[in-house]
């Protein structure tokens, strides 16, 4: 118990939870702003995979991380684009199709990195780029403060700061209104002369974006080069976040940084020889429990 809290409250630790915070919480985000419009984009795990792919392919077919992070957010768009379409325009089913763009993006990611690179694993073969780490001014020069804050990746910093541009782009712009609206009350939006499917249609789209520069994140900082199904659940556990944020920005970044703390306590809890079989378990167990506890507050307040 002692070594566990002495690798619990140290700054390498809290700066890691800070690190693989960072993919569920632009997922999350993404999960929030679709759910705001009345939709479940259940199909952000697949997104994410099929970003954090075309990242790699963009980077190192272009020389450049910024041109590479730019195709995955562009990639994340169109798969969100085979969401929308299928759902708003086809009339399918939100949940069934999530699942099964999940699953195409499993199979497909595999087979497009064999057609570029005979593997069918990891894209080692690809000179991809890494994203940039950045130090803050000032900030960097604090202690402890500092080394836990500053020298986190470029993407790390745009998450935190998604949280805030969703709050006032929901709150203070039109698009953002139209969003709520028609996530609330449809009906009122297409008696206003709206389109309700277009609007969806935008929330996806940004959805998909977001999505993007998580799965960029997971490929091209989090580690540097692609491998098969890497998202590892991440998708599905920022569905969790999102609920148990209950589609509020904030209170779903709290919760992001509690799935990230528990993400970053089954990395650590390998150094004090726990078999990796069973600290792998620990995210996905923490996400059974919060939504258990979640759907039982939700009950007890409905019948208040």
């Amino acid at each position: 118990m002692e070594t566990l809290v002495s690798l619990i409250f140290t700054t390498d630790f809290i700066s890691s939870v800070i690190r693989v915070t960072t993919p569920i919480l632009l997922a999350t985000m993404a999960v929030l702003v679709s759910s705001r419009a009345g939709v479940l984009n259940i199909s952000i795990e697949g997104t994410m995979l099929f970003s954090a792919l075309m990242g790699v392919v963009g980077s190192s077919y272009t020389g450049s991380a910024w041109l590479g992070l730019l195709i995955a957010v562009i990639s994340g768009v169109a798969f969100s684009y085979l969401l929308a379409f299928f759902h708003l325009r086809l009339k399918t089913d939100v949940i069934l199709t999530g699942i099964a763009l999940n699953l195409f993006s499993s199979g497909f990611t595999v087979f497009l990195l064999f057609m570029l690179t005979g593997d069918k694993g990891v894209s080692t073969k690809l000179a991809s780029k890494v994203l940039p780490n950045i130090n803050i001014p000032f900030i960097e020069d604090i202690p402890v403060l500092g080394k836990i804050i500053s020298g986190q990746n470029f993407l790390t910093y745009a998450a935190v700061i998604s949280v805030i541009a969703l709050h006032i782009f929901l709150r203070k712009t039109r698009t953002g209104t139209y969003i709520r609206a028609v996530g609330e009350s449809p009906e009122a939006v297409a008696t206003a002369g709206k389109s309700v499917n277009n609007i969806r249609q935008t929330a996806l789209l940004i959805s998909g974006g977001l999505a993007g520069l998580g799965g960029a994140f997971m490929s091209m900082a989090y580690l540097s080069m692609f491998t098969k199904d890497m998202i590892a659940g991440r998708g599905f556990i920022a569905l969790a976040a999102e609920a148990m944020g209950m589609s509020n920005p904030f209170l779903s970044f709290l919760a992001s940084l509690l799935f990230g703390f528990a993400d970053a306590l089954s990395n650590n809890l390998q150094l004090i020889n726990i078999p990796s079989e069973l600290t792998r378990v620990v995210p996905y167990l923490l996400t059974i429990i919060a939504l258990a506890i979640y759907a039982a507050r939700a009950k007890a307040k409905s019948k208040s």
